[in-house]
């Protein structure tokens, strides 16, 4: 579902096109109005994950193609600010709730962050509502907030949400135990 950036032209392209959509290109961190120069933000993304700056991932669907991506910016103080974009016919699908979940997977045992933080625009309702779906997700803390003022002038225009390590992987620990319940519950019964 999730995989590296990379400099494949085939998957640059796609990308590109999606991004360049108006439905989806204002809600772009680090936007390209040419395909050249978003073969260039692409080649800033992989060296700044390569510094540690940023983790960043392209989602597939489920067909194996380009659908959106997936970013952890603003790393710093074990903690960082996740931002998602998928091409407008990969939308409304689940694919987002996924890839979120396998990317917060990743990062929180693979790295040292112990908590991710959602900014949603407050006139971004769609995304609103798909955050306060997810079961890890809490209302950010003042220490959350106080970081995001430090980063944007505008930080008032935006709904903050923080996923905790803990609450994470809590969450994937009952959900585990849930799908071997289901499991066990759903085997056929064999008798001797």
């Amino acid at each position: 579902m999730l995989k590296l950036r990379n400099f494949d032209p085939f998957e640059q392209r796609q990308l590109f096109t999606m991004m360049s959509d108006p439905a989806v290109f204002p809600y772009v961190r680090h936007k390209a109005t040419s395909y050249e120069e978003f073969v260039e933000v692409n080649a800033w993304t992989i060296e700044a994950e390569g510094r540690g700056e940023l983790i960043s991932r392209v989602i597939m669907n489920e067909e194996n193609q380009p659908a959106g991506v997936i970013n952890l910016f603003d790393i710093a103080d074990r903690s960082g600010f996740i931002a998602t974009w998928l091409g407008t016919s990969h939308q409304g699908k689940g694919l987002n709730q996924v890839a979120k979940k396998e990317f917060l997977h990743e990062v929180f045992t693979t790295t040292t962050i112990e908590s991710v933080y959602m900014c949603i625009r407050q006139t971004n309702i769609r995304s609103q509502k798909a955050a306060r779906k997810l079961p890890y997700v809490v209302t950010a803390n003042e220490e959350g907030r106080a970081r995001f003022a430090a980063l944007r002038e505008d930080y008032a225009s935006f709904e903050l949400l923080e996923i905790p390590k803990a609450l994470f992987q809590a969450y994937e620990v009952g959900a585990l135990e849930r799908a071997a319940a289901f499991e066990a519950m759903s085997c056929e019964v064999v008798y001797a």
